[in-house]
């Protein structure tokens, strides 16, 4: 191997500038024919990272620009931008491992002390997953909105961000928007080479295509995703592509220790994070299945996606598998079963947050009518109304309406009529919203 008999004043060592180039590409999940560019192939790229070649700095700037890394560390291992506010680092752990408060204490801090517009704007970010956490997807689509105004390429080398802006918006009940951002975040992953974050984008697609009647296009979005999930799902390699994406942020110039050791407790956190929504995957396909009639497929679904779940899995989400069983059962004319597993997700959703519980609640009141028990549908529907009148919610019109549908067939004409004006009037207030 030949190196420069001399170093460029700009690298320190062709080796090592290699080394950290490969590092950067490979957090960056690009391959070197991804990163080539005119006047850059992927073998001399190849030749870069061997130590062979020594880049200009115009191409290396160029290189670094397409990486969203430092170019200073590229070249001599120290970094020339601001590092990373350790704050923000501690306050996503913090918002990791639900305290909240300290949370929010951390990234206003940041916020307000900062001279970085790009840390500002993650800030911005980290307040508007917060303001989602805590029931205010309005609060949380402005935070965001505003953080991507700040900074352009926080939507591109933020996926986590983009989903939290998509969920935001379907909890708003404005699903255009939802998938406008979930099919950008997906499309922005697929260029950057992340494949769990296209999954993950995916699947929030799908869920906000179920919610708008979309069914088709659901079902081949989900069957992609699950394509592709085959290949993610190995410890080894997942631990490897989160550290990979970790090491991303020393590339950009965080050297503080106490930063790297809170990034690797995040890698750590996030670690179950493609079996998780892969697990999700399975439900929304449940789901699916039993709106077509197809209740076998169904129950194949609940099976495959509960040995995914694992057991460190809150009530909630077993709830979701458990309701869909149900409705799967009541297709197939097993209605003990049915009933049976009912019971089972009507206790799971008992420490349930209200919007969640409510949502459950819908679903589960029909299970209970199409086997033929109303007065048990007629209370669980009660139940989900009271959960959700308290917000301005999307799903309050549909447990309206269903009572005043069940007050209707049991002659209660007047108090029927009631409903379904309330059900009416919920729905013009939030769609005037």
């Amino acid at each position: 191997m030949t190196t420069s008999s001399h170093y460029h004043s700009h690298v320190d060592d062709p080796l090592a500038a290699g080394h950290r180039l490969k590092e950067a590409r490979l957090a960056a999940g690009l391959s070197q024919r991804q990163l080539a560019f005119p006047g850059c192939s992927a073998a001399y790229i190849s030749r870069l990272e061997a130590g062979q070649r020594v880049a200009s700095l115009q191409l290396l700037r160029k290189i670094a620009a397409k990486l969203s890394a430092d170019e200073e560390y590229l070249a001599t291992g120290v970094a020339r931008e601001h590092p990373r506010p350790v704050e923000l680092v501690e306050a996503d752990v913090a918002l990791r491992l639900d305290d909240l408060d300290t949370a929010r204490d951390l990234y206003e801090r940041a916020l307000q002390t900062s001279a970085d517009p790009r840390a500002k704007a993650e800030a911005l970010g980290g307040l508007g997953r917060l303001a989602l956490r805590q029931g205010d997807p309005a609060q949380a689509v402005d935070a965001i909105e505003e953080a991507f105004a700040m900074a352009s390429s926080l939507a591109s080398t933020s996926p986590g961000l983009t989903e939290t802006l998509g969920k935001a918006y379907a909890a708003k009940g404005e699903l255009e928007s939802a998938i406008a951002v979930f099919e950008r975040g997906a499309a922005d992953a697929a260029e950057a080479g992340d494949s769990l974050g296209k999954i993950r984008c995916e699947i929030w697609l799908a869920n906000a295509l179920i919610d708008s009647g979309n069914f088709n296009r659901a079902e081949a979005v989900l069957g992609g995703a699950l394509a592709q999930s085959k290949n993610t799902l190995d410890p080894a390699q997942r631990a490897r592509l989160y550290w990979s994406q970790s090491r991303l942020h020393t590339l950009k110039g965080d050297q503080d220790a106490a930063a790297r050791f809170a990034r690797k407790t995040l890698a750590l956190l996030e670690l179950g994070e493609d079996a998780y929504n892969t697990a999700r995957a399975h439900q929304l396909l449940a789901f699916i299945a039993v709106e077509r009639g197809r209740g076998e497929e169904a129950l194949d679904h609940i099976s495959r996606g509960l040995k995914l779940l694992g057991e460190n899995v809150s009530p909630v989400e077993i709830a979701k598998f458990r309701i869909e069983e149900a409705r799967a059962l009541v297709l197939l004319g097993r209605s003990e079963e049915a009933a049976a597993t009912a019971i089972t997700a009507k206790g799971l959703l008992a420490d349930a947050e209200p919007d969640d519980a409510g949502r459950a609640y819908t679903v589960l009141g029909d299970v209970y009518r199409q086997i033929g028990d109303t007065a048990h549908a007629r209370e669980i529907w009660e139940l989900a109304a009271e959960l959700l009148e308290h917000e301005p919610n999307p799903y309050i019109g549909d447990v309206y309406e269903r009572l005043g549908t069940l007050l209707e067939e049991e002659g209660r004409t007047a108090e029927a009529l009631q409903m379904l004006k309330r059900a009416y009037g919920t729905r013009q207030r939030i769609e005037a919203n």
